[in-house]
């Protein structure tokens, strides 16, 4: 079984869609994108700095968007299952064919606009907390009155709040695991972004989704979500609810996935992958960052599904 997996920000490097740009089509492609999302994809892809693409409001739909273009070239009618992490599940999303890649382009840019605008209300920040038994984290960060707003597995849950409780989590951290913290403009996944996930809503009320044709999973516990209209409401949901991806490697296992492929700006994911699904029947892994990945990407699909018979 094959998944495809869209990551989320943080991501992102410089000049990392350049390469794509060669591709029949790509850049008009994305020129016609970037009117919905509001940004110019076309030079945050290729020429902006770090600075520029660390900006939450243009790196969010410069994900979807370049999830997107890869997936356009992949046969998708092979891979079973499909998700993503953080803004990666609005392409995820449209790859399960929930979502219009129109749509999930111009929600990504809602989205980014909208967080960005929901930091500057109030100083906050996040911490990447590393090693340490889990629940002990997950103890002493709400001991600081902060939330746990992305349990990535494989050591790392991410702590976020004020920058106040963010400094007390670092000088006094749980045992055995070291705090770091990440250079992002506020507290995602946290109450703190309640007026970006309302305005979400109400762009999304104009959305008539379909229900996904292949298995999507969902960043609020795991699970394969089947109808349109609840994966809609999870993903407006998903601004201020911490994201489980802990829960959907799980998932990834339990499906008995044997096949992953992460979407551009590749590493990430199969990063956490690799440390959390280790050892006999660890799914192979194809990371795609440029065309010339694909070859190796399209090998692993065939592959795939001739084991499941269907070719």
């Amino acid at each position: 079984m094959l998944a495809v997996l869209s990551p989320g920000q943080g991501a992102q490097k410089p000049g990392f869609l350049t390469p794509w740009l060669d591709l029949p089509g790509a850049e008009e492609r994305l020129r016609s994108w970037s009117e919905l999302a509001g940004v110019d994809l076309v030079h945050l892809g290729t020429r902006a700095d770090a600075d520029e693409i660390k900006d939450t409001a243009r790196t969010q739909p410069l994900l979807v968007a370049a999830a997107l273009l890869a997936g356009e070239h992949l046969p998708m009618h092979d891979v079973a299952v499909v998700a993503g992490h953080s803004v990666g599940e609005l392409g995820a999303a449209a790859l399960a064919g929930v979502l219009t890649a129109e749509e999930a382009v111009r929600l990504a840019g809602v989205r980014g606009r909208e967080m960005a605008a929901a930091c500057a209300l109030e100083p906050t920040g996040m911490a990447a907390v590393l090693g340490g038994d889990p629940d002990d984290v997950v103890a002493a960060i709400e001991a600081h009155g902060l939330h746990a707003a992305n349990r990535n597995g494989a050591g790392q849950i991410v702590a976020a709040g004020t920058l106040d409780g963010l400094d007390k989590l670092a000088a006094e951290p749980p045992a055995r695991a070291r705090v770091t913290r990440l250079k992002v403009a506020g507290a995602f996944h946290t109450p703190y972004m309640a007026p970006a996930e309302a305005a979400l809503a109400a762009v999304a009320t104009g959305i008539t989704p379909a229900d996904p044709v292949r298995t999507l999973l969902s960043n609020l516990d795991g699970i394969a979500v089947g109808q349109g209209q609840e994966l809609v409401r999870r993903l407006v949901r998903q601004v201020t609810a911490p994201v489980r991806w802990d829960l959907c490697m799980r998932t990834l296992a339990d499906l008995g996935v044997t096949g992953i492929i992460e979407l551009p700006p590749a590493g990430t994911l199969a990063g956490l992958v690799k440390r959390e699904l280790k050892g006999e029947g660890a799914p192979e892994i194809v990371t795609l960052n440029t065309p010339d990945d694909l070859p190796a990407a399209r090998d692993l699909v065939a592959r795939q599904a001739r084991t499941e018979g269907k070719h």
